[in-house]
């Protein structure tokens, strides 16, 4: 089968992140991505982000550029953080939570299992299903069934989260192109409503200012809304470069030397770290 992760078809390669929060939440950690992305609604307290850029074109493989979106975004917030990805030969899912290791799941091409029926169960209670019929439905997952692919195994995955709220764009699927989901994200977010596509560079500044504004304070300038904007970035900082550090990844490292410089600088303004 062709590794050719350069071709038009979307089973070259893709990768859906799902939180398990509202946009309002969502919006101010995407810069962690260093990506542009489009985001939408996904139903009862989901929401979608299709990041505008391919990684794994230059070297890496989905899998991993994956995982490290989903962990990124992860640390330091509440709520989890689901990936669907898939490429010529695999696809796969993977759950990241806080500073948990992230918890994968992998089916090969034609649809066989690579994984454990423990580690689908910890991916059903970390994203919230009990142990009856949704926790079921992924299980199934895990069983033979020559007649489903890979990318028919992620369809089935999230179709079992409906259970749970989700509920994605018309157009929206594992499989199809990374060029047309973008196109089907911009299209179903209407005007007004929440619809960031968000980069490095002023992204993490304006994250911030809106944070503040949220937390009742007066932005950058000081006061309690500032303190809590400090403690954040720099919360969000430590975990992201530790992470960067260990696998050697520069783009990982610099974005969390950012959040932290950032969350020093303004702590120190807004007297974050002890005033007397």
């Amino acid at each position: 089968m062709s590794t050719d992760t350069g071709s038009s078809r979307g089973a070259a390669g893709g990768v859906l992140l799902l939180c398990r929060a509202g946009p309002d939440a969502v919006a101010p950690v995407v810069p962690l991505l260093r990506e542009r992305a489009g985001i939408a609604g996904a139903g009862d307290g989901w929401t979608l982000l299709v990041p505008e850029g391919e990684p794994w074109r230059n070297g890496e493989t989905v899998e991993r550029v994956a995982t490290g979106w989903a962990f990124a975004l992860a640390v330091g917030v509440s709520w989890p953080v689901f990936a669907v990805w898939w490429d010529a030969d695999r696809s796969g899912c993977v759950l990241a939570s806080g500073f948990r290791r992230p918890v994968p799941y992998v089916w090969l091409g034609n649809g066989t299992a690579v994984g454990e029926d423990e580690a689908m169960r910890t991916l059903g209670e970390g994203l919230g299903l009990g142990a009856g019929a949704g926790a079921g439905a992924l299980l199934v997952l895990t069983r033979p069934e020559p007649s489903v692919d890979g990318i028919g195994r992620l369809r089935g995955l999230l179709a079992a989260l409906a259970g749970l709220g989700l509920r994605l764009p018309d157009g929206v699927a594992p499989g199809e192109t990374v060029e047309g989901l973008r196109e089907v994200v911009r299209e179903v977010v209407p005007e007004g409503a929440v619809r960031e596509r968000v980069e490095m560079g002023g992204g993490v500044r304006a994250a911030g200012a809106r944070a503040g504004a949220e937390a009742g304070g007066s932005g950058a300038s000081g006061g309690m809304g500032a303190r809590v904007v400090a403690w954040v970035q720099v919360g969000l900082g430590v975990p992201v470069l530790l992470w960067g550090v260990r696998r050697r990844r520069a783009g990982w490292v610099v974005a969390g030397l950012v959040l932290v410089g950032d969350g020093v600088v303004g702590g120190v303004r807004a007297g974050a770290w002890g005033r007397a």
